[in-house]
Parts: structure tokens; sequence; C-alpha cells
């Protein structure tokens, strides 16, 4: 089964891709499952802060879910979860399947912005992995995207041991999943985020599930780097899940 737990749709100020488009690039790839998961952002300097709709939303979801045969489920990526934990748990009220729970801005700064690039990459990546580990404590979302998401701008990736440990010990506990993420593939990484390593620690911590999505933004992108990301999984000795009515079903 091939299912991408990680679409962006034009209810996402960075996308004009339709649901509806989505779902016939789907029938021609073959792809069995689509989980849209457009931004959710309440930092104020983000262009995606107001943007989503959540009623309307469900209106065009709900319409387009009843045309088609492609498994539809609904989503949201929401940014710096631990920072606006109640947002998060008034938007947690609507009948999501699934939520992704992701970290863009490190201290106000994204990975790219000049203020960030003041620190070098070691600094970054340290003030990074401490605003994961908040995040993941925090809770009420069900899946880690990206996880080492400023690898994808700085093209390496820094981290101690013993703090991914503790990320992956509270995720475990926490039933918060990874996610295997492939679009860092389309940047030119050779891996995915995350790739191999984590995983590696992920699976030695106790780990045993993960979901994977393309993070497309348009319909030709839909499913791209799943294939490389089922044989990642597989050679490390994780399942595939994905998440309806937001509990975890193995694939």
């Amino acid at each position: 089964m091939f299912c991408d737990m990680h679409v962006h749709t034009d209810f996402s100020c960075d996308s004009d891709a339709e649901m509806k488009k989505y779902c016939s690039v789907a029938k021609q790839k073959k792809i069995d499952v689509i989980c849209f998961t457009d931004h959710v952002d309440f930092n104020a300097n983000d262009e995606d802060y107001g943007y989503y709709d959540a009623v309307r939303f469900f209106e065009d979801f709900n319409e387009i879910k009843s045309k088609t045969d492609v498994k539809l489920l609904s989503g949201i990526e929401f940014s710096e979860p631990h920072l606006y934990n109640e947002q998060l748990k008034k938007l947690g009220r609507y009948p999501y399947d699934f939520i992704i729970g992701s970290v863009h801005y490190v201290k106000g700064m994204l990975p790219y912005s000049q203020e960030a690039r003041k620190y070098s990459t070691e600094e970054f990546f340290n003030l990074y992995w401490q605003e994961v580990l908040e995040s993941v404590e925090s809770g009420g979302f069900d899946c880690l995207g990206h996880m080492d998401y400023p690898k994808k701008h700085y093209k390496e990736l820094i981290y101690d041991e013993p703090t991914i440990t503790k990320i992956f010990d509270v995720m475990i506990e926490m039933d918060i999943v990874p996610e295997i993420n492939t679009s860092s593939l389309r940047k030119g990484l050779m891996d995915t985020m995350p790739g191999l390593d984590l995983l590696k620690l992920y699976k030695k911590r106790g780990g045993k599930y993960v979901t994977i999505g393309s993070d497309c933004h348009t319909e030709k992108n839909l499913g791209e780097g799943i294939e490389q990301a089922k044989k990642l999984m597989d050679e490390v000795g994780l399942k595939q899940v994905i998440f309806k009515k937001r509990k975890m079903e193995i694939i």
C-alpha cells in the first residue's frame, strides 16, 4: 500500500495545489491513501499566520471525499506545538485523522534566515534540538514532522546522541511517531528526514513505527520518494502506520 501522509493544498499559503487534482494524480501514480496536512502557524511573523480556515477545509474535504475512491484523510501540520499548545487543543476538537507537529522556527528564527546564519551550524542545531525536545514533551500531536529539518537547508546534520535519545524516549512514552519525510530528496540531499542513523537510534530505543510523507506542495510531487522511504524503513526494521481519527493503524 502506498500512502502519502504529508500533503499540502491551497489551504496552505505556500501551495496552489487542489485536493481534487491530487486525487487524479493519486490514481495515475497508484497511491492508495492521501492525508492532507496543511500548515497551521501561530507565529505572527510567518506568512501562513491566520491563513488556514478549518471550517472551509472540512467543507471542501468532505465534498471531495464523497466523490473519489482514493482514501482521503484529514490532517494538519502544526508548527511549534510547545509554544501554542492551547491553540492546538482548540483545533484538535475538529475531526482530524492526523496531526503532525513540526518545528520550523528556533527562537523565532527560520534556519535559512540571515539572523539564524549568525550562529554556527552546530550552535543552531543545538538550539533546534532543544525546541524539538520541548515540542515532544508538550505533546498533543501524533507525529514529529521532518525531525532533522535544518539539514534540508544546512546540507549537513549535527546532533549529540544523548539529546536525540532523550527526544526518542519521550516520543515513545507519548506515542508520537517520527515521520520519514522525503522532501529533502527533492532538494538534492541523498537521504530523507530523518535518515538512516537517526532511525537506527530510534529503533535502538524501542521505536517501532513511522509515517511516510512527501511534504509535497504541488500535485506533481505527490508520493515522490515513498519507495526509497519504504526501503529505508524495512532496512531499519520499522513498520509503516497511518492514522484514522487520531488512532494508529499499521499497514
